[in-house]
């Protein structure tokens, strides 16, 4: 496929969790009694419901390139030579910008430096993540899509002049046909840089975000969705894979298919083609529906990015400091170390915010005590599921997990958008023309099914489901529902047993409080708790005792 969106994997998860609060507390109890076994089945099910709302964001060629940008940062950590990087005909390529003989050399030898300087455009090898600056991602990006845009432009003529039984290199007729290698080799070693930076640019927007990275980010977004419709949206290349298919179908259909390489080949322009049907170029060129269609698809990456931006933002602003020892009474001591440094960072950063220096080198140089605290607990995943699993205090557990269940929602929105007009108000940031988009994401939401049913629509389809289950397994809508019907209907009885057992040990050995006279059901802040008590006691293993046989 030719679409490279934003890595938005906290869409999934978020999308969830925004809309938890209007679940049933029923639906949530059952759901936190889930046992081990019972969650890989609800993982399941959760993969083939995203196919019919198309929750996952990633094209096939998009997922592997970030799995590559993954590893690769896991592995430049543990080796001291790292071995080499897609195809390595593509450094002269994509290491310097083309230029023309009306192009001045001056500006062409700056270009060309600063190429060489620049990490995002060093494709052949690991990428350098200790060497990638913000300000690197809009010169990267320039040069990378000037170069993509020119070698697709020549590719587009070539094949053009052969669709038309001409010689790309002359003006006399040909009479060869296209061939493979010609059109999609051609086009993955053309699309091999974007996709490597802008997937590097993506994975670090996601897990080191800062206010310039996700500046140059958002101003870089619009430029390679509109690169990805270029290749989506192209005539020319639909009709050089349409006739390579047509010229395989009218071959002898056993010799077509006798080898393992012909199979692959047909099933990638296939593939390709239909990835295209879906990117609108059935749409007449200049076409009301191909503008309207256009502009939903830079909607969503914008929509995508202010999803993520907002959930991460929430997440951060989000802390709760614990200073007795008696709400973390059997607490794992990893987590308790986990909290006491996060309590550590939490008043350093508060001393760069006063800007008081002696306040946070004071920070910096105290030291972290485990046991005595105090602890800061935060809706980072691993602090948010130690809290909600280990953390004794009801309290605490409850305002942590409405914390986090009401990330970038309509209960925190309203104070995250006057923080963020306040820092407009001080000249931080410049206002745009546009509204902004804001801080609930329920909204976002709402405005994302709006644009996938128009979208739908606009390319034949009767909802958004039917467009998404068009390059999925599952046939239509109805079999995606029966198998999710099935999976709730052999995992619903395990979950309930599990939630009367667990609530079973609290009546028993919670006290008072977990007395069904004080707490008729437990709520959605303690099933993750028993139910790790309840594991505990069945199995006589504490999650603690393996942790030193998976140290990583």
């Amino acid at each position: 496929e030719f679409v490279v969106p934003s890595p938005s994997n906290t869409f999934v998860t978020t999308t969830t969790a925004t809309a938890s609060p209007h679940k049933s507390n029923k639906t949530q109890h059952l759901g936190s009694a889930v046992g081990t076994t019972t969650m890989k089945i609800s993982v399941l099910a959760a993969t083939l419901l995203a196919s019919q709302s198309n929750l996952r964001p990633y094209s096939v060629r998009a997922f592997t390139a970030h799995r590559n940008v993954v590893a690769a940062a896991a592995a430049s950590a543990s080796r001291t030579s790292a071995p080499r990087y897609g195809p390595t005909s593509l450094v002269a390529s994509t290491c310097k910008m083309s230029t023309t003989a009306d192009v001045d050399v001056a500006t062409a030898d700056d270009a060309t430096a600063a190429s060489a300087n620049n990490p995002l455009l060093e494709n052949t090898s690991l990428p350098k993540f200790q060497s990638i600056q913000p300000s690197q991602l809009t010169p990267a990006m320039t040069s990378i899509l000037s170069q993509l845009d020119a070698s697709f432009a020549s590719l587009e003529s070539s094949l053009s002049a052969k669709l038309a039984g001409r010689d790309p290199s002359s003006s006399s007729s040909s009479s060869s046909p296209i061939s493979y290698d010609e059109v999609l080799p051609a086009l993955e070693k053309m699309q091999h840089p974007l996709g490597y930076a802008w997937s590097i640019a993506s994975h670090l927007n996601g897990v080191k975000n800062t206010d310039e990275l996700r500046k140059e980010y958002e101003a870089n977004q619009p430029k390679v969705v509109q690169a990805s419709m270029k290749f989506g949206q192209s005539k020319v290349l639909y009709d050089a894979l349409s006739s390579l298919r047509t010229s395989w179908e009218t071959a002898d259909e056993e010799a077509a298919t006798s080898s393992f390489l012909a199979a692959q080949r047909r099933r990638a322009v296939s593939n390709t083609l239909r990835s295209m049907t879906l990117q609108g170029v059935g749409l007449p060129v200049g076409s009301p529906e191909q503008v309207r269609f256009n502009e939903i698809k830079l909607r969503f990456a914008e929509l995508s990015t202010a999803f993520s931006n907002n959930v991460l933002d929430a997440t951060k602003a989000f802390g709760l400091t614990v200073t007795d020892p008696s709400d973390v009474e059997d607490v794992p001591e990893s987590a308790l170390a986990m909290w006491a440094e996060a309590h550590r960072r939490f008043l350093v950063k508060e001393a760069e915010t006063e800007g008081d220096e002696e306040k946070k080198t004071e920070a910096e140089g105290m030291e972290v005590d485990a046991a005595k605290g105090p602890w800061r607990i935060t809706l980072d995943g691993p602090s948010y599921i130690a809290a909600m699993q280990h953390m004794p205090n009801r309290d605490v557990r409850k305002k942590v997990y409405l914390g986090y269940l009401t990330r970038a929602s309509e209960f925190t929105a309203s104070e995250a958008e006057a923080e963020a007009e306040a820092a407009d108000n001080k000249g931080e940031e410049t206002k745009e023309e546009k509204a902004p988009i804001g801080k609930n994401n329920v909204l976002i939401i709402e405005e994302i099914l709006k644009l996938r049913k128009e979208m739908a629509g606009l390319l034949g389809f009767d909802n958004y489901a039917e467009m998404s289950l068009a390059s999925k397994m599952a046939p239509d809508v109805a079999s995606v529902t029966n198998l999710s019907n099935l999976i709730l209907e052999k995992a619903l009885p395990a979950a309930q047993r599990e939630l009367a057992a667990a609530t079973d040990l609290a009546r028993a050995t919670g006290g008072p409080e977990y007395s069904e006279s004080n707490l008729p059901k437990l709520m959605p802040w303690d099933t993750s708790f028993w139910v790790e008590r309840l594991k505990e006691k069945t199995f006589d293993l504490k999650e603690e005792e393996l942790r030193p046989y998976f140290a990583l």
